[in-house]
Formats: C-alpha cells, structure tokens, sequence
C-alpha cells in the first residue's frame, strides 16, 4: 500500500521538530564544533576502524544520530539547499563508517541475519508494542468514528472525490505500474517512513510518534471510508497482502525510535551520550535488517496484491510470510538474548562458563 499512500490525502510527513531554528548561521554556529568533530572521527575510522578506543567509536555513533536529526530539522525548517547538501553527505560518510567498521565476511552477514538483528529487535519488544499500539490506536479511532458517523464521512471529501476513490482510485493504485517499478516505488516509501520513525527519534521519540499517528490516522480514514460505504472487504483483501509485513516493519523502526528517544529523555544512570550511544549501535542494526524486510514487502505489493489470484491465495501468500517473519524474529531473538546478546553493533558473545550466565563483549571490551 505504500503505508502513507492507501487515504485520499497527500503523504503525512512531519512538519514540526522539538528542535528550535532561528536562522541559518545561528543553526550552523550552534552545531559546527559537533559536525568538524564528526568529521575528525569518521576520517579517522575511515583510514582503520581499529584506530578508534571504545569511547570514541560510542562518540562516532552518537553525533551521527545526532547529525541525521538535524539534517531532518535543516530540512523541514531551513530553506538552504547547500546546508542541506552539505550535512546530507556528512551522513553519508558517516553512515558508511558506522554501518561499515566490521568485515563484510559471510560469517559476519549470516550471523548478522540470524542473531543479531533478531537479538535487537526481541531487546526492543516492548517499546515495539508501544508502537503498534500508538498506531492501532490512531488506526482505530478514525476507522471508527468515520464508519458510524455520517457526519465524519461528508467532512472527510467532497462526495465526487470519495466516490472515484472508493470506486476506482483505491484499487486502480495497486496496478498502475508494472511489478518491478511498482515494488522499487513502495519499497522507497516504506522505507523513507521506517527512517523517519526511527532516526528522529533521537528527539525525545515526539517526532516518531508524530510519524506513528499520521499514519495510523491515514490508513485509518482508508478502511473508515470503505467500512462506511459498506464494502470492507475491498479494502482489507487489497491491503492484508502485503501490509501485515509492510506494518510490522514500520512498527519495529518506530519502537527503535521510541527506544532512542527514552535513552535521550531518562539515561538512567548512564551519561546521556553513553545511553544514545548504546541504544544507536541496536537501532542501526534493526534499520538495516528493515531494509530487507521493506523489500519483501514491496515485492509482495507489486506482485501479490494485484494479482489475479483467488482472494485466499493473496491473502494466505501475505501471511504465511508475515507469519514465518515474526515466528522467526521471536524464536531467533530469545535463543540470542539466552545466549547474551542484546543486537548491538558490534557485540559478540562469550563463552559461557560452568555455573555462569552468558556474558555478552561489546566492542572494545
């Protein structure tokens, strides 16, 4: 569905940061020292990871958290192009470093598929739920106040535009382009809303909730309108296919958000940058296992929500894979976390001694 594409309405995106812009040469004078020193870093790293102590490779992890939040903020509220160019090929640099300071051996991707992305993911279970939650929640309160109120339905279009959507539109988006470009398109989207909920949630995790409640309310206005008109079905035999994947992925970038934002607002304690430090080596490793999962499910809705398929046989498709999805992540994750690990970058398990728990190196230790 593209999840900010399945309502009649233009893409939410978030319009509002916690952080507060004045000017151009005010933002740029404020977070200067914090970008050259980014910069300091990731050549250094660049020329031998090994080159970093632990301290600094936590310092690396979290300025470029911090940095890609205010590319976000640089965006929405600072009309300069060439700031923004400049801070997004600061990113990039950086994001090549962080995500690329351990050898790319088989062994290494494998154990990445098979254990520490689950082994993340299950440490963030419950910030996760609370995602799903914020957007069942939104999800539901359109749904419902659009399908018992007629009231709500007349507000929500001008009767002409609900008509072609309900009619046409809805279902004509799921074939209006070949497969393959289709999927690419989706896969783009849902993956620019999966990286906003998680990167700004360095801002206390507002601006992932802000993310969760857009599209809850979006998706929600869809299946309110359908219900109202009587013709669910519709809806929910076009959107189960693909977004039974498509959602949970978002849900899991949301709860890796929320879960940065909690390690901004309460260390506990540890120093504020040591926590962002620790929960950005999980979440970068939970967005970049999304990615594979956003893939599979643009391909799901490129080439099973439209297909000319038995509704059962689109519907079963969805989720079946959904379903070995989670079943994989839960049973990975807990064999994992038994072992010690908590999905960091980096981490690596230790032998477990007689009579001992696991212990869990990160790196450095």
């Amino acid at each position: 569905m593209g999840v900010r594409s399945v309502a009649p309405t233009l893409p939410p995106r978030p319009d509002r940061s916690p952080t507060i812009v004045t000017t151009v040469d005010a933002f740029i004078a404020a977070n200067q020292p914090s970008w050259e020193r980014l910069d300091v870093l990731v050549a250094r790293a660049a020329r031998d990871p090994r080159a970093l102590a632990p301290d600094e490779v936590d310092e690396l992890v979290r300025l470029h958290l911090t940095v890609s939040s205010q590319l976000s903020t640089a965006r929405t509220h600072l009309d300069d192009p060439e700031l923004t160019a400049a801070l997004s090929r600061r990113v990039a640099r950086s994001a090549a470093v962080v995500h690329g300071t351990r050898p790319r051996t088989w062994r290494t991707v494998v154990q990445g598929v098979t254990r520490t992305f689950p082994a993340a993911v299950w440490h963030a279970r419950l910030p996760i739920a609370v995602s799903t939650l914020v957007f069942a929640a939104s999800f539901a309160v359109m749904a419902v106040w659009l399908a018992l109120s007629p009231e709500a339905v007349e507000a929500s279009a001008p009767e002409e535009v609900r008509r072609a959507y309900l009619e046409e539109d809805f279902e004509a988006y799921y074939s209006s382009e070949p497969g393959t470009a289709f999927a690419a398109r989706v896969f783009t989207n849902n993956a620019a809303v999966g990286a906003m909920a998680f990167g700004m949630g360095v801002a206390w995790g507002l601006p992932t909730l802000y993310v969760l409640v857009l599209n809850g309310v979006n998706v929600g206005l869809a299946a309110g309108l359908f219900h109202a008109a009587g013709d669910a079905v519709t809806f929910w035999t076009l959107i189960l296919p693909h977004g039974l994947l498509e959602l949970t992925a978002v849900f899991i970038a949301g709860g890796a958000g929320l879960r940065l934002g909690w390690a901004a607002l309460a260390p506990g304690d540890r120093r504020r940058s040591d926590a962002l430090a620790e929960e950005g080596r999980r979440a970068v490793v939970i967005v970049l296992g999304l990615v594979l999962v956003f893939l599979v499910a643009g391909l799901l809705e490129g080439y099973v929500t439209a297909a000319p398929w038995p509704t059962w046989a689109r519907v079963g498709t969805g989720a079946v894979v959904w379903a070995a999805f989670v079943g994989w992540v839960v049973v990975a994750g807990r064999q994992a976390a038994a072992e010690g690990l908590t999905g960091a970058l980096g981490e690596r398990p230790r032998p477990v001694r007689a009579g001992a728990g696991p212990v869990t190196s990160h790196p450095g230790s």
